[in-house]
């Protein structure tokens, strides 16, 4: 891992995200890749479960918010798949290992692999680095996007869905474990797009409602000349701020994205959203980085 400078981190607190070509090695992104290849194989989904994600807002309501399946997996490695991918019956309708399209909320936790990668020395170097004092894992997932069907993810801020009292204090790492290029989906940022608060945030609906999450707020429209590209190498790592307004388009080339990714929060003087989707659990309380 290359050293990282003061300035860098300068460009991260303007920007609002930062770009560490090499951060992790070729061999370490193939280990993250057979793993996860190993949890797909071994995959046991029950049909009431066949989540489709989307990043859309009244398709999220529908498929997320509706499910325990989603709601219940922050201390959990479950599965959730692209559109299009089951008949009506819930079989699949193409390979299981190409319908994904992420697995999550805790494969930090329950996996050695990732549970190795996500407390690295050098990730928990790169804390220090950032004036972490207490930072815990709150959330990760393994993206796939695949080839030709793997969906856009619409512009966003991470806090809408991770909120913290007060603000900036949640971090996204984001690892390319393939080349993240403009042809295969890779990041489109707004650089300095994270001063100005959150205008949406997605929060627990109250016991018995359907769905079970609801959005308060709109999400702002954006111009595309605000958004630049970030593609970004094999094993390199992406910084996000929480705020920082951020979309990736849909995959129409005939390679996959994959992406292994989780979230930190800088426990110190913070107060997690009660109203949040995800809640530490008493089996998953956010564990330290530091560990």
């Amino acid at each position: 891992m290359a050293f990282v400078t003061e300035q860098q981190i300068r460009k991260f607190h303007e920007d609002g995200f930062l770009v560490l070509e090499e951060f992790f090695t070729t061999e370490e992104c193939d280990a993250m890749r057979k793993q996860i290849h190993k949890i797909i194989a071994d995959m046991e989904v029950p049909s009431h479960c066949r989540t489709e994600f989307s990043t859309k807002e009244e398709e999220q309501l529908q498929a997320q918010g509706s499910t325990d399946y989603f709601l219940t997996s922050g201390d959990k490695i479950r599965f959730f798949f692209e559109k299009g991918v089951f008949d009506k019956k819930g079989e699949f309708l193409v390979p299981k290992e190409k319908s994904v399209n992420k697995v999550g909320h805790a494969l930090h936790a329950y996996d050695p692999i990732f549970k190795q990668m996500t407390h690295s020395s050098k990730v928990q170097e790169l804390g220090r680095k950032l004036s972490l004092e207490k930072p815990v894992v709150v959330q990760s997932m393994y993206i796939f996007k695949q080839p030709g069907i793997g969906g856009e993810v619409t512009p966003h801020q991470d806090a809408t869905f991770l909120y913290t009292e007060p603000l900036g204090r949640v971090l996204g790492l984001w690892i390319a474990l393939e080349d993240a290029t403009q042809e295969n989906g890779c990041l489109w940022f707004i650089p300095g797009s994270h001063t100005g608060g959150v205008t949406r945030r997605m929060v627990r609906a109250p016991p018995g409602s359907t769905p079970c999450v609801q959005f308060l707020g709109s999400e702002q429209p954006y111009e595309d000349s605000q958004f630049i590209p970030v593609p970004i190498g094999k094993g390199g790592l992406i910084l996000i701020h929480g705020e920082v307004v951020h979309r990736s388009e849909l995959n129409s080339s005939n390679s996959s994205r994959h992406v292994y990714t989780f979230h930190l929060m800088e426990a110190k003087d913070t107060i997690w959203s009660r109203e949040n989707w995800l809640q530490p659990t008493p089996e998953l309380p956010f564990p330290s980085l530091y560990l």
